[in-house]
């Protein structure tokens, strides 16, 4: 099923009919980019109508004679539909057309097979292509003998294919072995960043939508940033500071397509429960991208099939440089809350509204209060500027602190309480006091 790449492209004919039977099509022009985002060079595009798919040949005999003549004409290497085939449709059309044939699914897998850089991404892949593989192993052992019976015509008692069932069977019983490592290690990662009280956001979106560079605007992480479907397939986690809140762990995550192949959402669980577990979904919206509502919908449609569908987002409208007159801002709802921030993660255009509205939602309701810390309380104050929360100090006679700080009602409640009962003698006092203070020296 899955070939060594050629150094130069492959060219490749592009299938894309249009089905009366299906409730939602595959876009054509997004197909044409995966095929260039796998580095096959298109030199023809068939196009056609159906009410329904063939089930030998998905197409009709007329289209899938000029699909041979094409082949013939251009010289093709391999045909690329863009629709699911089922193993007897692809095994037929290869037969016919005398040349490899890959729908939809297969060439996402072959995207990620090149893509894949880390361990623990090879291995997902692998899990994705055995799967799908397993479907389609008939048609690779077609000129081999099968079990016979009678006299002189029996077998060893395995044909090839049960041989390869098995070994398929124990490969895939060997990575999810080491993919449950994985999930046992992040698992513990996460349960660590709780006991730190460390939250944590995960990017998602459209493929292409921007996520990669706006997690470099984010934390300088320097990730891989390329305009091609899946760029990014390996998912990273840096830490992000938030003004008046402190740090966060960002996780840029593979990006979702129309139709994701459910082979790479079952091998990918492992990085997606990042997502799963996340305090907030940072959704990456390409705003430029006349198709955003249509993406929007296909996301949020594997976040439910992933168990995410109920976290809190919060959408972010990127490239908005390719939108003439659009300036940075923060949409909020009625309640006030952010929902929406309008961002450039390429000209870095409203970024910093953007870490506001994350601090704002990940913190709760933000308050200003003035405080009045002892010299032994030395700890609390280290913490209030760490989290970049305090505006203002003076220090009076007595060597007692009065900060005016800002920051999230539940994070302040949290720190108090870390004082032990009463606080340990900490005063709270109104903002008013601040102005009509006597006897203090600002710091």
């Amino acid at each position: 099923m899955f070939f060594e790449r050629p150094d130069t492209g492959e060219r490749s004919i592009l299938v894309h009919i249009s089905l009366q039977s299906e409730y939602e099509q595959e876009d054509s022009s997004e197909f044409e980019e995966l095929v260039i985002s796998a580095g096959a060079v298109p030199v023809a595009n068939i196009k056609g109508a159906r009410k329904q798919p063939s089930p030998n040949y998905f197409v009709g005999s007329g289209k899938l004679d000029e699909i041979a003549a094409a082949v013939h004409a251009c010289k093709a290497e391999v045909v690329l539909f863009n629709h699911t085939l089922s193993p007897s449709q692809e095994r037929n059309l290869e037969q016919h057309l005398q040349c490899r044939v890959l729908d939809r699914t297969g060439l996402i897998l072959d995207i990620f097979a090149q893509r894949a850089l880390s361990h623990e991404g090879k291995l997902q892949v692998e899990l994705a292509q055995l799967k799908h593989l397993s479907t389609r192993l008939k048609r690779g052992w077609t000129h081999l003998d099968r079990q016979k019976g009678g006299i002189g015509l029996r077998g060893a008692g395995e044909s090839q294919l049960e041989l390869d069932q098995r070994m398929i069977g124990r490969r895939i019983k060997s990575i999810n072995k080491s993919l449950a490592r994985v999930r046992g290690q992040r698992e513990q990662g996460r349960r660590s960043r709780k006991r730190a009280e460390m939250a944590t956001v995960s990017l998602v979106g459209y493929t292409n939508a921007g996520k990669s560079s706006l997690f470099n605007g984010l934390t300088d992480a320097g990730n891989y940033v390329a305009d091609q479907l899946f760029a990014t397939l390996d998912s990273t986690l840096r830490r992000v500071a938030l003004p008046s809140y402190g740090e966060a762990i960002l996780a840029d995550t593979v990006g979702f397509i129309s139709h994701l192949p459910h082979q790479l959402v079952e091998a990918f669980r492992a990085t997606l429960e990042e997502t799963v577990e996340a305090n907030l979904l940072l959704h990456v919206i390409d705003a430029a991208n006349e198709s955003h509502a249509e993406n929007i919908e296909h996301v949020n449609t594997v976040l439910n099939g992933i168990g995410a569908g109920n976290a809190t987002q919060l959408q972010v409208f990127n490239k908005l440089d390719l939108i003439p007159g659009r300036a940075p801002c923060i949409q909020r709802d009625e309640n006030g809350r952010p929902y929406r921030v309008w961002v450039s993660a390429k000209t870095g255009a409203g970024i910093d509204l953007l870490t506001e509205a994350l601090a704002e939602l990940l913190g709760g309701e933000f308050v200003t209060q003035t405080l009045k810390l002892a010299p032994r309380q030395a700890r609390l104050r280290s913490q209030l500027y760490e989290r970049g929360a305090v505006e203002q100090e003076q220090v009076d006679e007595e060597g007692f602190y009065h900060l005016k700080v800002r920051l999230p009602s539940g994070d302040l409640q949290r720190l108090l309480e870390q004082e032990g009962p009463a606080h340990c003698g900490l005063q709270q006092e109104p903002a008013a006091n601040w102005s009509g203070a006597q006897k203090l020296r600002a710091v």
